[in-house]
C-alpha cells in the first residue's frame, strides 16, 4: 500500500535463502546479551511479488535447527533465542539505517522488544519517533521463564523484580506480559478474541493484564490473500470455478475422490456429502470432540470425510484407524501438502472447525471463498466470520454451535447436512459464502489506523 516495510525473520534452517535471492551483507550485527556481545550475519531480500524488504538474521547457534520452536515442548533455550531476536531487530535497524515509525512485534517471541525500545533505544535519533504495536496471535504461549536466566540477558536489575512489578509473574518472568504492559498499542486477531482474553478463561491468566490495557487493545481479523486463495485462478485446482460456475466445484470433488482417494468414477459422482478438514491435530482444534462424533457420522449419516493434518500422535493414530476401517468413506493424509490443502478446501461440501478456542482462523475464510460451507464452534474469529444460515430470510453462510460437547457438534452437522442439495437453499448458501470479503487489504487498512493511533500516543507523550 505504498509504505516502506522491513520484515525481520530468523534464518531458520528450512529457509532456502539463496533460492529466494537473498544476499549476505556486511557488517554483521552486534547484539548485546547481558555482559557479552553476540553476532549475527544479515541476509537481505524481498518478499515475492512485493517491494517489502526482508532481513534474515543468521545466527546458526540459535536458529539452524529442525523446525522453528521445537516440538512438542519447545527448545529449552527458546527464551534466549527470542530475546536475541528481539534485541537484534533493534540493532540491525541501525546497521541498515532504517528508522521506523512503527515497531510491530508478535506474540511472546518479540514482545519484549517493545520494552527494549522504551528503555534503551527511544532516546536515540534512530528511534526517537518510533511507536510500538504488539499483536497477540495466541495467548496460550507466553514465554514464561526463570528470572535468573532472563533478567541478566536483558540488563534488568534485580531491584525491578518484585511481586506486582512489570518483570514478575508468580515468581517467573512472562515475556508476553512485559510486551502487553509496555507496547504503545495492542491488537489481537479478531474482535471476539479481544473480548475473550479480557473476560474469560481464554486469557490464560492474563485477563487482568489485558484489562489494564483495554483502551489500547483492538481486534483486527486476519485477512486472506485472494491472489493465492481464489477458485477462479487457483493453480492447484484441476478445474477453475466461480459462483457463476458452481458445476466446476463438483468436478473438483470428483477429481479429488478419483485421483487421491482412488474411488471409481461412478462412485465419485454419487451425491454423497464430503466433509473436509485441513488442520493441526491439537486439543485447540476440537479434535477430542471428533473422537466421539466422526465414527457415528460416517456410520449413520453416510457422509465422506477427508482430512489433511498432523500433530499429536494419538490423534494421528485415530484418523489412521478411521481411514483403514472406513476406507471407501474416509480419506486421511498425515502431514502437510500445499496442493492437497487447496484441493480439499475446493472439493469439500462442508468444512469442519469445532475449535475449543480460535483466536482468528483462516481456513474457514478460505473455505467461504471456495463455496465450502463452514460448520464451526462460535468462538473467537469463527464467531466473527461465520454467520448462521437462516432458511427463512436466506441470509448467512454457515452453521455454528456454542456448547463444547460431542452432542452439539453432531446435531449441528446433522442439521447442516439437511441443506445439502436442497434447493434453493444449497445454491444460496454457497453463493452467500463466496460473496464474503475477508481481504487482507481490509486488515491492512485497519492496522494502518492502529499505527496512526500509536504514533499519536508517542507524540502526545513527547509533548
Amino acid at each position: 500500500m505504498g509504505h516502506r516495510v522491513l520484515v525481520v525473520l530468523p534464518k531458520y534452517r528450512m529457509i532456502d535463502a539463496s533460492g529466494w535471492g537473498f544476499q549476505p551483507i556486511e557488517p554483521s550485527v552486534a547484539v548485546p546479551m547481558g555482559q557479552t556481545v553476540e553476532y549475527a550475519r544479515l541476509w537481505l531480500g524481498t518478499l515475492p511479488q512485493s517491494a517489502a524488504r526482508v532481513c534474515l538474521l543468521d545466527a546458526p547457534h540459535y536458529f539452524d535447527r529442525e523446525g522453528i520452536y521445537g516440538n512438542p515442548e519447545g527448545y529449552p533455550d527458546n527464551d534466549r533465542r527470542y530475546i536475541f531476536l528481539s534485541r537484534a531487530l533493534l540493532e540491525l535497524a541501525q546497521v541498515l539505517g532504517f528508522s521506523p515509525d512503527i515497531l510491530h512485534v508478535h506474540d511472546y517471541h518479540t514482545a519484549v522488544a517493545a520494552e527494549l525500545l522504551r528503555r534503551f533505544y527511544r532516546q536515540t535519533p534512530q528511534f526517537y519517533k518510533t511507536a510500538s504495536v504488539l499483536t497477540v496471535h495466541n495467548v496460550a504461549f507466553q514465554g514464561i521463564s526463570d528470572p535468573a536466566r532472563v533478567l541478566p540477558l536483558l540488563g534488568i536489575p534485580w531491584e525491578e523484580f518484585y511481586p506486582g512489578a512489570l518483570w514478575e509473574y508468580y515468581g517467573a518472568v512472562n515475556l508476553l506480559k512485559v510486551g502487553i504492559l509496555t507496547a504503545d498499542k495492542l491488537s489481537t486477531v479478531s474482535p471476539s478474541y479481544a473480548w475473550e482474553i479480557r473476560h474469560t478463561a481464554l486469557g490464560e491468566g492474563l485477563q487482568g493484564v489485558f484489562s489494564v490495557r483495554g483502551a489500547d487493545l483492538v481486534g483486527i481479523l486476519n485477512g486472506v490473500d485472494y491472489e493465492e486463495w481464489s477458485p477462479e485462478r487457483d493453480r492447484y485446482l484441476p478445474v477453475p470455478y466461480s459462483a457463476e460456475f458452481l458445476a466446476g466445484k463438483e468436478l473438483n470433488k470428483q477429481r479429488l475422490l478419483t485421483e487421491w482417494a482412488g474411488l471409481p468414477e461412478a462412485e465419485a459422482q454419487a451425491p454423497v456429502p464430503l466433509l473436509g478438514m485441513v488442520t493441526r491435530l491439537t486439543d485447540q482444534k476440537g479434535i477430542d470432540l471428533l473422537l466421539h462424533v466422526l465414527e457415528p457420522l460416517v456410520q449413520r449419516l453416510a457422509v465422506r470425510f477427508a482430512l489433511l493434518g498432523s500433530g499429536a500422535g494419538p490423534y494421528e493414530n485415530f484418523f489412521r484407524y478411521l481411514a483403514s476401517r472406513y476406507s471407501p468413506q474416509v480419506f486421511v493424509y498425515i502431514g502437510y501438502n500445499e496442493s492437497l490443502a487447496h484441493r480439499i478446501i475446493a472439493a469439500a461440501d462442508f468444512l469442519l472447525m469445532p475449535s475449543r478456542y480460535e483466536p482468528c482462523g483462516l481456513t474457514q475464510m478460505y473455505a467461504l471463498r471456495y463455496g465450502t460451507i463452514p460448520i464451526v464452534r462460535a468462538v473467537g474469529g469463527l464467531r466473527d466470520t461465520v454467520r448462521d444460515y437462516d432458511p427463512i430470510s436466506g441470509t448467512g453462510w454457515g452453521f455454528c454451535f456454542a456448547d463444547y460437547t460431542p452432542e452439539a457438534l453432531f446435531g449441528t452437522v446433522q442439521y447442516a447436512l439437511s441443506f445439502y442439495r436442497a434447493e434453493p437453499h444449497w445454491e444460496r448458501l454457497r453463493r452467500n459464502a463466496m460473496a464474503c470479503d475477508f481481504s487482507i487489504r481490509r486488515s491492512a487498512e485497519q492496522y494502518l489506523q492502529l499505527f496512526e493511533w500509536a504514533l499519536e500516543k508517542v507524540r502526545a507523550e513527547r509533548a
